[in-house]
């Protein structure tokens, strides 16, 4: 969608394309007219709840199109109006909180042109939870179809927040969508293990906003689907490109290429990659070196096809200086002083004395994002290991952000007693296995 000039009467038609209002019913999404719905045992996972009905946005599909298959839907009228039987946040137009005319500096589009407050304001997706309340969950997705969001053009900075606290691995992903058009497209992304435990209460609360740039970025969602103990995506593509020097657009050998949570390679020596059973959808590579700074580049991947060859340039990673020892981004060092008490996650005196340093450091170089990433020793079992992990990095999170630390630029893991730094023989060794590690992830 192009930067909106028109009044905002104007009702933009796209008369070229016929829309075809589908009524379908598929073993791994159930009817597709209903607004709330809860499938066992799918091809796709253990469980499959959806928040919203597979409608594009109440225009239907383009015969023969599946939405599943990473293509782009074809252009649609805007605006409509909200049917009462939708699902709250789905199938209508939001526009950032933080919008208001003249704050847009980049313009904004003809969903914010198109629509007035109240109406338009950006309220959260609710997926209730009761179906799962037995289950036992070790990993879920969500699966979104997105309509309009265009950051790069409108200089919008979306914020994700599940229940409260912010989603990073998704902002990352709306933060690179340019769906002008408008056109709608299928997202996948898993949820970090640190949500798992918002997935025992009541309903699961999706708020996407933009509370911060003012930006005039209207966007939509057809439906959320969350999946619980996923299993492997029918429909997934690949992806090939290179990583090089930006500086002398030399190949990098044995540099990273990653679609988080989904796939790893190594590139080979004229730098080149491929990365096999992508779902499909949106997808963001990054490409990391020793020595660089790591980069993203979007890619559009569609079931069964494999997609045109993407270029990630890397540049050489900044320094900064930590407890007076130089770092770059993916430098790590293990944070010795950071204690707990006995068995639990309160921090001690001095892991607060620590942290402090962190949090200081971290303000001097309001760039800089780090990974905190919890290990335990072998004593105790490896369920009871890993939650205590990931409890003491979220102590530590927290802490920074009680100390005026954006949520968002930290990161956490919780790898219980694996990647072990010493054997597990005495305490000696016992105790340097129990440590919180931080990594710079960008300077």
């Amino acid at each position: 969608m192009k930067k909106n000039y028109f009044p905002t009467f104007i009702l933009c038609f796209i008369s070229s394309i016929a829309f075809a209002q589908n009524k379908m019913n598929t073993a791994n999404d159930g009817d597709w007219s209903g607004q709330n719905i809860v499938l066992t045992n799918t091809a796709e996972a253990d469980f499959t709840i959806r928040t919203g009905d597979i409608d594009n946005l109440g225009f239907g599909w383009a015969e023969g199109f599946i939405p599943f298959s990473g293509k782009s839907t074809d252009p649609h009228p805007y605006p409509w109006e909200t049917k009462p039987e939708d699902a709250i946040g789905t199938d209508r137009i939001m526009v950032p909180s933080s919008f208001k005319p003249g704050s847009d500096k980049c313009g904004s589009d003809g969903y914010t042109g198109g629509t007035e407050r109240p109406g338009n304001m950006p309220v959260p997706i609710i997926i209730p939870l009761q179906a799962i309340k037995k289950a036992t969950v070790n990993s879920a997705a969500l699966q979104l179809f997105v309509d309009d969001f265009q950051s790069p053009v409108l200089c919008s900075k979306f914020q994700v927040k599940i229940n409260g606290t912010r989603f990073l691995e998704m902002e990352k992903i709306l933060n690179t969508l340019q769906q002008t058009g408008p056109v709608g497209k299928i997202i996948n992304v898993k949820l970090p293990e640190e949500f798992l435990d918002l997935l025992k209460g009541d309903v699961l609360s999706i708020l996407i906003d933009d509370p911060t740039t003012g930006a005039g970025d209207g966007f939509a969602i057809d439906f959320i689907k969350l999946l619980i103990n996923p299993k492997p995506y029918p429909y997934k593509g690949k992806i090939i490109g290179r990583i090089i020097d930006k500086q002398t657009g030399q190949a990098i050998k044995n540099a990273t290429a990653e679609v988080k949570d989904f796939g790893t390679a190594t590139t080979d020596n004229e730098g080149s990659f491929t990365l096999e059973n992508i779902p499909a959808g949106l997808s963001i590579v990054s490409g990391s070196a020793a020595g660089y700074a790591s980069a993203q580049a979007q890619v559009d991947v569609v079931a069964d096809e494999t997609s045109e060859e993407i270029t990630i340039a890397l540049s050489r990673s900044g320094k900064v200086i930590f407890n007076n020892k130089s770092m770059q981004e993916g430098d790590k060092v293990v944070m010795n002083n950071v204690q707990f008490e006995l068995g639990s996650a309160n921090l001690t005196a001095a892991g607060k004395q620590e942290l402090d340093k962190l949090a200081a450091f971290m303000k001097q170089n309001a760039t800089v994002d780090i990974l905190l990433s919890g290990f335990t020793s072998t004593d105790g079992t490896d369920a009871f290991n890993k939650t205590l992990s990931m409890n003491r990095v979220k102590s530590c999170k927290a802490y920074l952000i009680s100390n005026g630390i954006d949520e968002g630029r930290i990161d956490v893991m919780g790898y219980g007693s694996a990647n072990p730094i010493a054997p597990n023989d005495t305490e000696v060794n016992r105790t340097k296995n129990r440590r919180v590690e931080m990594k710079i992830t960008k300077v």
